[in-house]
């Protein structure tokens, strides 16, 4: 669990904040301290404001009273209201917060549910709560608190949460080490429940996995292939095998991986949250680069696989706020391949079609919606201009006066029997 504290001047700013959450549906006020409760248990920003306001005393010399502090459990941990809300309270008292006015608040707008906690760090005497070493003594807080509930631990989480990722480049060299800062990773913070989904997320890294299956020594083995990939998604440089790089991202422990993927994602509730986001996205964009933008500006990446022609055969949402990544098809039907396939067949995106990271093929898709029948009349047109191009403008006279002479000696084929 890791803790995050800041201090300012200005109390209705900090309820403010938490307040929004709550009238979004993505928080709610788990326990107060000293702030009275309403009758119908709505708090109200004003009233709070005033209540807090009341505690301090007409003159103390802290040029910022006010404390807002964030506890955030590590991803997979799992705990009720009432567990959020001990450990807030524990959290204070080890503190020295906890006979001060507070809310605490749980937060579950990015697919992990936190708290906040909005308090004052000057008591009814004016007179500050000790801040010394307050950073060492909020580790140690946090340390007992995890192996007092059993969470993760903090030094570990802090590491993932402080990650960004590097998509690999295979002109840099070392590739096994490029890919393997990635994909170690990545299996222990996102949540996926088929290899696909994973070939996904994978993809945006410039990244590509492949299994194989065989027999070794008369005894059957199922394993990974990691390989670097360039821009147009083909393979850069030797494939590495998955031991290479630790059991944790072999194929046994990604089925492990996949399976307490599948419950969390459920417990959770991740695609209810998706499914409405997504969809009003996609009522208000009218072509795919759009959709991209506005998915992109809720960290959501939009993952299409497609075939020669340029068709959507797959759709792969990658949340990187709730660290999941959901198949189309996984969502509803509302959001299957064929349905993305008619809402961009009016204004396909060139700029997208022809750059599809994890493809080996590119497709340029012609001007007017694709078809056979347009197609064939493309090439065909096309040979013609290749052919006449390669001849010099007397050829062409030759040629045209010939097809003019031929047109002239046909003669309309005389036709027996009675004529209708």
């Amino acid at each position: 669990m890791i803790a995050k504290i800041t201090t300012g001047k200005d109390i209705y700013g900090a309820l403010a904040y938490n307040q929004e959450k709550v009238n979004e549906g993505l928080g709610k006020v788990l326990a107060s301290n000293i702030i009275p409760e309403p009758e119908d248990g709505r708090f109200s920003v004003a009233a709070c404001t005033v209540a807090f306001n009341r505690w301090l005393p007409s003159h103390y010399r802290t040029e910022k009273p006010v404390i807002h502090i964030s506890l955030n459990p590590h991803p997979d941990d799992r705990l009720t209201d009432d567990g959020l809300a001990d450990i807030g309270r524990e959290y204070l008292q080890q503190m020295g917060y906890g006979a001060q006015p507070y809310l605490i608040f749980k937060h579950s707008d990015i697919g992990r549910e936190h708290i906040h906690i909005v308090s004052l760090q000057v008591d009814s005497k004016g007179k500050k709560i000790n801040d010394s070493k307050r950073n060492l003594r909020s580790v140690a807080a946090t340390e007992k608190l995890e192996k007092k509930y059993v969470l993760h631990c903090a030094k570990e989480q802090k590491q993932l949460e402080q990650w960004q990722f590097k998509p690999v480049d295979a002109e840099k060299g070392d590739l096994k080490k490029q890919i393997g800062s990635v994909i170690k990773l990545a299996v222990a913070m996102y949540r996926f429940q088929t290899m696909g989904e994973y070939r996904a997320l994978l993809s945006l890294y410039n990244i590509g996995v492949e299994e194989v299956q065989g027999t070794r020594s008369g005894k059957p083995y199922h394993g990974l292939l990691y390989s670097a990939l360039d821009i147009e998604g083909n393979k850069a440089g030797t494939p590495i095998k998955s031991s290479a790089f630790g059991k944790t991202v072999g194929f046994a422990a990604l089925e492990e991986r996949m399976k307490k993927s599948t419950i969390l994602i459920k417990e959770k509730g991740y695609r209810e949250r998706l499914r409405p986001l997504i969809a009003g996205m996609m009522r208000e964009t009218k072509n795919e680069t759009e959709l991209r933008k506005k998915l992109k500006e809720k960290d959501i990446d939009l993952y299409l696989r497609r075939n020669n022609t340029g068709r959507i055969t797959g759709v792969t949402f990658i949340d990187h706020q709730s660290r999941c990544v959901l198949n189309g098809s996984r969502l509803g039907k509302e959001f299957s391949a064929n349905i993305f396939n008619d809402l961009f067949r009016e204004s396909p995106s060139i700029e997208e079609h022809t750059k599809q990271v994890g493809e080996k093929e590119q497709f340029t898709p012609p001007a007017e919606p694709f078809s056979p029948a347009n197609n064939q009349a493309g090439h065909i047109e096309s040979a013609i201009s290749s052919l006449f191009s390669i001849f010099s403008p007397e050829s062409e006279s030759y040629i045209e006066n010939q097809q003019q002479l031929r047109k002239k000696r046909k003669k309309k084929k005389r036709r027996y029997g009675r004529q209708m």
